[in-house]
């Protein structure tokens, strides 16, 4: 997997301060995306060990709230392949810091559902996750005065909640 970019005081990508890592690759193909060039999957630079370090060493910080993953599309089988093991070591690691992820897949339709994006590692990358931001981004839905989301249909979703009642579950923002 590849990925565009690391932000490591990302305010924009969740609640506090996050680091953030953008993914490569996604065919979803959101009109006016404001990361076009993360749809190819050979853009930027091959995820490897000094990356996820980079991110560790700074999720160590304490002034960090968490880690975000955007896209790209971090719900692509290739790049869930990617970060299964990694998020395995972040949530062990950080069991108390959040984990939140964008994705255009619909949590209750694709992701839990026969989808071209539910694969073998689907599940358990949902249970590493707390908070779930679903949807593409549509650009007749754009609304600049939601939080953490570029259009109205996209949900902030609780994962483990969710997960535990089987039903989507909203997540209450701070």
């Amino acid at each position: 997997m590849n990925y565009g970019e690391i932000k490591l005081f990302d305010i924009a990508n969740g609640e506090g301060i996050r680091v953030s890592l953008f993914v490569s690759g996604c065919t979803h193909h959101c009109k006016n995306c404001f990361n076009s060039e993360t749809w190819d999957f050979n853009y930027g630079k091959p995820f490897d060990e000094d990356a996820e370090n980079t991110i560790i060493k700074n999720l160590e910080l304490d002034y960090v709230d968490g880690l975000s993953l955007l896209g790209g599309e971090p719900f692509e089988p290739s790049n869930q392949q990617a970060l299964l093991p990694f998020l395995r070591r972040v949530k062990a690691k950080f069991p108390n810091q959040k984990v939140w992820c964008y994705t255009g897949y619909l949590f209750d339709k694709e992701l839990q559902n026969d989808s071209r994006a539910r694969c073998e590692y689907t599940d358990e990358m949902l249970s590493l996750i707390d908070v779930l931001v679903d949807g593409e981004f549509k650009q007749e839905l754009y609304d600049i005065s939601l939080s953490f989301r570029g259009s109205s249909n996209q949900r902030i979703i609780d994962v483990p909640k969710s997960l535990a009642q089987n039903t989507v579950v909203l997540y209450k923002l701070r």
